[in-house]
């Protein structure tokens, strides 16, 4: 088992590193322990919320990148990615706006959408910067809002949540996991809207 003084120290050391990449690749359960930890007092808010923000935007620019010079051919290689693809797209050409604002909130296609929104001729890059910068931002502090407030309420049950921190940062790293392989279970049926 970690003690606490070894969490605090990895969380301390690593912590905004850990952020920084799990926000580029997905991020929203190490966003929400991010919140925690700035509530634990470890990491600070505000650094927690930029570096989240840099690290989604990063994230979802360089998926739509991606998507925008190697796109189709991707898709040519990668057949099991059909059904996703067609599912956002769906989405896309119906709420487009709405999609590159809110996709990072949706859970388990934050990778494929900007991905997808590369491949439209309608979406333009300049228009799709825009929108991440304010996707990105607001993600960015409702999760961190979200996992520190989550560490407040936490605080006023129990007291003293310095005695269950280990507890509490495993727990909510296992929700994290268990949702992350239910979403992975569930798109593996890649339905069509």
């Amino acid at each position: 088992m970690i003690s606490t003084d070894i969490l605090e120290y990895l969380i301390r050391t690593y912590g905004y590193w850990a952020l920084l990449i799990g926000t580029f690749l997905e991020g929203e359960t190490i966003l929400m322990l991010g919140g925690l930890s700035a509530q634990l007092g470890y990491l600070d808010l505000s650094l927690v919320m930029v570096v989240a923000f840099i690290g989604s935007f990063s994230g979802d620019q360089f998926y739509f990148f991606v998507g925008r010079f190697k796109g189709a051919e991707l898709l040519a290689r990668h057949p099991k990615w059909h059904g996703r693809v067609a599912k956002v797209h769906c989405y896309c050409e119906r709420y487009h706006d709405l999609i590159m604002l809110g996709f990072r909130f949706v859970y388990g296609i934050r990778i494929m959408t900007p991905f997808v929104l590369a491949m439209s001729p309608k979406i333009k890059t300049g228009r799709f910067v825009v929108f991440n910068a304010i996707g990105a931002a607001l993600w960015s502090i409702a999760v961190a809002g979200g996992g520190y407030l989550f560490g407040r309420a936490i605080e006023l049950v129990l007291n003293d949540i310095k005695n269950y921190e280990i507890w509490i940062m495993t727990g909510a790293a296992a929700i994290g996991l268990g949702i992350w392989l239910l979403q992975r279970y569930r798109s593996r049926k890649d339905t069509i809207c």
